[in-house]
């Protein structure tokens, strides 16, 4: 399937396609076909902007401290240094998916029938002409903090595990882009959260692609999966480590959806995620771990990441 996208890509047909997080399953439909599936999308910011309030399910801490304390081990055993712990969470809200992805404020949105609907904030890689750039998220922090720009810049945890996210990513694009460099490194983005505001920190990334690279697009995006903001490093152990202590699918969840308009492709990592599971609604959310994590503070996050914007 991923051979369709350099198809497209060469013939300059515009097309959408989305992921699973392991990059073993993937869709691709030309834009022109939409009107005869259920699915939407939307780059941008919408106009509007709109707060939901949802009633939240999430296991009990001792559960969650469980999987943090045996990632720990892993940690300590040189088995993975930076790994995305997701759960997921059972939700009420009265809105319907595509109510949902109407009334959601984010840059990137995918609903997928009567399936699961994506609002994330975070890119995953953009190609312009020949350059390829990707945008690791790592680091958050309630904007409502005294000083808080200055508090997650200035974490020492946050900041080792931003790090090697950089290094991570900087390794996946030298895979298949030359002359890597890191364009920004730690700047920060507001993005609302139902509620309250958070302060995210994030990184630019690029690198220089082959001239044709459109007859290898799909290459390309296999070759980066799964991302490595959501899956950790080193990338093939940590997977293994996730999908033995998560305990759960996590389906398309963290998978990667993407627009190529005919000349440039833009894309994005499926956080921020809501899943229709028989009538009811699960959210997945997670976040990074180090050997500098606490439990408690990475527990709280993974519920604050759990909001309509």
């Amino acid at each position: 399937m991923y051979k369709k996208l350099s198809e497209l890509a060469s013939a300059g047909i515009p097309f959408l396609f989305f992921t699973n997080f392991d990059g073993s399953q993937i869709h691709c439909y030309r834009l022109d076909e939409l009107q005869h599936e259920d699915i939407e999308f939307q780059f941008g910011h919408p106009f509007a902007k709109h707060t939901e309030v949802i009633k939240k399910y999430p296991i009990n801490f001792q559960h969650y401290q469980k999987k943090f304390d045996q990632i720990i081990e892993h940690i300590k055993s040189g088995d993975t240094y930076l790994l995305n712990l997701t759960q997921p969470t059972p939700i009420k809200s009265p809105l319907t998916l595509k109510e949902i992805f109407k009334r959601a404020n984010a840059p990137y949105k995918l609903r997928v029938k009567d399936q699961f609907v994506c609002f994330s904030p975070e890119r995953f890689i953009q190609i312009e002409d020949n350059r390829i750039s990707t945008y690791p998220m790592k680091g958050t922090i309630d904007a409502s903090m005294e000083h808080a720009e200055a508090k997650i810049l200035a974490n020492e945890k946050e900041m080792a595990e931003h790090v090697m996210a950089v290094d991570l990513l900087r390794n996946d694009l030298g895979i298949i882009a030359t002359n890597i460099r890191v364009e920004k490194f730690r700047y920060i983005d507001t993005i609302n959260a139902g509620k309250k505001q958070l302060l995210q920190v994030s990184s630019k990334i690029s690198g220089v692609l082959a001239q044709n690279w459109k007859e290898h697009l799909g290459e390309i995006v296999a070759a980066l999966l799964p991302a490595g903001s959501i899956s950790g490093t080193p990338k093939k152990r940590t997977v293994e480590i996730i999908k033995d202590i998560e305990e759960y699918e996590r389906g398309y969840f963290t998978g990667v959806f993407g627009v190529f308009d005919g000349n440039a492709l833009d894309s994005a990592v499926m956080i921020r995620f809501i899943e229709k599971q028989n009538d009811q609604y699960v959210y997945k959310s997670g976040g990074g771990i180090t050997l500098e994590s606490s439990a408690l503070s990475e527990y709280q996050e993974m519920i604050d990441k759990i909001y309509i914007p």
